[in-house]
């Protein structure tokens, strides 16, 4: 089990910040991103996030 979690089906309106307020309640989270498309900017509904420890992150999953 590793630290860093893959989040899908994620609304195409949250944002990284949105990604790491939700999953913050679990632990400290070292990192969140949303993916986006380069050409239009558009999230493509997926991200991924690091949680600090492997402990945090099983706990968020």
């Amino acid at each position: 089990m590793g630290k860093k979690l893959y989040i899908g089906n994620l609304a195409y309106s949250v944002s990284s910040s949105d990604l790491e307020t939700m999953l913050g309640q679990y632990g400290s989270v070292e990192s969140a991103q949303v993916i986006s498309d380069r050409s239009t900017g558009q999230s493509k509904g997926f991200g991924f996030v690091e949680m600090a420890s492997e402990s945090e992150a099983q706990a968020a999953i």
